[in-house]
């Protein structure tokens, strides 16, 4: 039932030296101390998936780069049945605000959840020593806590999604969480506007995400290479050189697996595009996209849309992508054969997440311009992704992704989602003036550089872990 996710080990000083040399200094200071105080405990996360979503793309170098540093730290996944995550995706969508299904949450859901994580814990707790430290990650694993807190166990619950203006179901949802999170040392979340009040300040920790610009997903692509990727793909035609990257251990990787395609014709290099990397969730707005594309972005100007999305059979956890996703094709069917042959969907593989992430990277490292257009969004990694690649972003001013992007200086924020033209006015903009373009993209790789690259969570967390262990205290 628990899965363990083999991350390897990953030199942290490569990161470090990207980040600045300042931060090379803290990495050192930080690991150190951290060795010191963890010898003999095992740092151990949970969550639910080890594919889709950003908490599986922050886990996997995080993990990796902490072991480099000679920290024991490990990535375990649970496993739930499709009752147990239609509940936790109602809990997700309503600490969003958010109906979802509109299910309820009551005795009976509660028991389901209780029983999954029972079941979880069972096998959890023959994996996990009695002073290891516990990271669990989302609503899938706070109800854990109260079961590793009962045995003595540091544990830290990261709730990695919120709203900075809750709602009375944002607040359905807390109530649910709550009694669980509640047994965790620290709770963490990924901005202050996202803490919940019944939390006391006193246990809570802000730590924001983060990027690995070293990782398939965002390291340097040459132009030559992304354009093979994208053909290899199927994304995209048109020659371009071999379609390689680098794996996260170092060795060679080739993009051989194509994307499955809802579209009139593809794409030729000669096509600008525009794009969103999402997954297939109502939240992220996918109708929103193509609708203000249609009516406000494509009668002006030549440029496509691609809407980019995991394969919905990989993401085990979500059980309403493949809803989103119909309705998101026929939505595009519906439009005028002009525009409809201009907007593209492409369900990428998942069946090898380092190949995954490299179409990705190809794909944001060649788009004229790049949105993240959610209605709720908890931070927004992929916001984080196109600015290291210097690329001009359009974003709703949501969330975390107002912590990113500096109005007109590191990219263009939607006060109003909903607003779809302006968020089609702010994309033809971004089409029309290079200048503006250049300067935006400059200004926002140096954003994610100074605030958002890896080294700065794994500080954080060393930080936050270090006063759960009592000094002098030691591991059984």
């Amino acid at each position: 039932m628990i899965t363990e996710v083999d991350t390897g080990s990953r030199d942290v000083e490569r990161l470090a030296q990207l980040a600045g040399p300042r931060q090379v200094e803290l990495v050192h200071g930080a690991v150190k101390r951290g060795r010191a105080r963890l010898a003999g405990r095992a740092v151990v996360n949970v969550n639910s998936t080890a594919r889709g979503g950003g908490v599986a793309e922050m886990l996997l170098p995080l993990v990796a780069y902490a072991r480099g540093a000679g920290i024991d730290c490990r990535w375990l996944v649970i496993e739930g049945d499709p009752e147990f995550f239609s509940i936790t995706k109602r809990i997700h969508n309503r600490v969003h605000g958010a109906p979802g299904d509109g299910g309820p949450l009551d005795a009976d859901q509660r028991a389901a959840y209780e029983r999954t994580l029972a079941l979880n814990y069972e096998e959890l707790s023959e994996r996990i020593g009695p002073r290891d430290v516990v990271i669990l990650h989302d609503p899938q694993t706070a109800g854990l806590a109260p079961m590793l807190a009962d045995t003595g166990n540091p544990v830290i619950w990261r709730c990695h999604v919120g709203v900075d203006h809750p709602n009375e179901l944002t607040r359905s949802a807390w109530r649910f969480l709550e009694p669980f999170a509640h047994r965790a040392d620290r709770i963490v979340f990924s901005r202050r506007q996202l803490a919940w009040d019944v939390i006391d300040p006193a246990r809570r920790a802000i730590i924001a995400p983060s990027i690995d610009p070293l990782a398939p997903k965002n390291q340097d692509l040459g132009s030559g290479v992304a354009a093979g990727i994208l053909n290899a793909a199927g994304l995209r035609q048109g020659s371009g050189g071999q379609p390689v990257f680098e794996r996260l251990d170092g060795s060679r990787g080739r993009v051989q697996s194509r994307a499955a395609l809802c579209e009139d014709a593809p794409l030729t290099r000669a096509d600008r595009y525009v794009l969103q990397v999402s997954r297939w969730d109502a939240l992220k707005d996918p109708l929103g996209v193509i609708e203000g594309f249609a009516a406000h972005v494509a009668p002006a100007t030549d440029a496509h849309l691609v809407y980019a999305g995991p394969d919905v059979t990989a993401v085990s956890d979500d059980p309403e992508g493949a809803d989103v996703l119909l309705a998101a094709c026929q939505r595009r069917a519906a439009l005028p054969d002009g525009i409809r042959e201009r907007v593209h969907l492409a369900l990428l593989p998942m069946d090898d997440l380092q190949e995954n992430a490299a179409v990705v990277n190809a794909l944001q490292r060649t788009a004229a311009v790049v949105v993240q257009k959610s209605l709720a969004e908890g931070f927004g990694l992929t916001v984080a992704e196109a600015m290291w690649k210097a690329r001009p972003v359009v974003a709703s001013n949501i969330g975390g992704i107002g912590d990113q992007i500096e109005h007109r200086r590191s990219g263009l924020l939607l006060d109003d989602p909903a607003d779809l033209g302006s968020y089609g006015a702010a994309v033809r903009v971004l089409l029309e003036d290079g200048a503006l373009t250049a300067s935006l993209g400059r200004a926002a790789r140096e954003r994610v550089r100074e605030r958002f690259l890896g080294t700065h969570s794994l500080i954080d967390y060393l930080a936050l872990i270090e006063p759960l262990i009592r000094p002098g205290e030691r591991a059984a």
